[in-house]
């Protein structure tokens, strides 16, 4: 009991150190800061704006709103999975000194880009003030609940790619490809309505959809989908169950593969 006690502030110091490098090490000598995770986001939404909105004149209400409330969860999840490839290979050295949980590693990877998610929110505020959308608080009380399940399910697949990553080095690649499919296999850019009622099933086996559509109704002043909530918690639980399997089975070799 007693060595518990004092392994959790050794943890707590652990992680906060490490989150605090991700953090000096994503701005380390950038003028701009903190303004590009929102500029970054902002700048591909006004691109698919002017595609989707003024090229395929896609009727959705309040479109930019409706882009951009999906499109920053997304990016978030997108950053995560293209970095955590590289988080134990680029962390060898300290791998390789010092003993300690490596899975702190991508968890404060994740933990970051979920930070600059967080921050970046008040964007989406204005534009539902700006576009006079309803605030639905009850569907508001849900957002700690979906930032944590978004974060077990990104630190769990990143968790996955990073322990895999050490044995098959192009998976960094394939990776990239992967995140790129399945962003258009989300419905960002579109709306649910728009998926054929025959391919409806991707929304139940894409483990981000229901994430995607319920940061969607939040910002829109929809009621929640209960529904979507809880199959985006069951990915979660299962993606954090194959991912840490994964990962305990292959840790002992981390020292000689980084």
């Amino acid at each position: 009991m007693k060595q518990q006690k004092k392994s959790l502030p050794y943890y707590r110091d652990l992680f906060s150190i490490l989150l605090s490098k991700e953090l000096k090490v994503r701005y380390k000598n950038t003028f701009l800061g903190y303004v590009w995770s929102i500029l970054h986001p902002l700048l591909f939404a006004a691109v698919y704006i002017f595609v989707f909105r003024f090229i395929f004149k896609i009727q959705i209400k309040n479109y930019p709103l409706f882009l951009i409330c999906g499109l920053f969860p997304w990016q978030a999840f997108a950053n995560s999975l293209g970095t955590s490839t590289m988080t134990f290979i680029g962390n060898s050295s300290l791998i390789k000194r010092v003993p300690f949980p490596r899975e702190l590693l991508v968890y404060t990877v994740v933990l970051n880009d979920m930070i600059h998610f967080i921050l970046s929110s008040p964007v989406i505020i204005l534009l539902m003030i700006y576009f006079k959308v309803p605030f639905n608080l009850l569907s508001f009380l849900f957002i700690p609940i979906l930032i944590l399940i978004q974060y077990i399910l990104t630190a769990s697949i990143s968790l996955l790619f990073a322990t895999c990553n050490l044995f098959l080095r192009d998976l960094e690649r394939l990776v990239s490809i992967l995140t790129l499919v399945w962003f258009f296999m989300t419905p960002v850019l579109y709306a649910e309505s728009f998926i054929p009622a025959a391919y409806k099933w991707i929304i139940y086996v894409n483990p981000m959809a229901p994430i995607i559509l319920t940061w969607k109704k939040i910002f829109m002043g929809h009621p929640i989908d209960l529904n979507y909530v809880g199959i985006a918690f069951a990915w979660s639980i299962f993606c954090s169950l194959i991912g840490h399997l994964v990962y305990r089975k292959f840790k002992w070799r981390f020292a000689e593969l980084v």
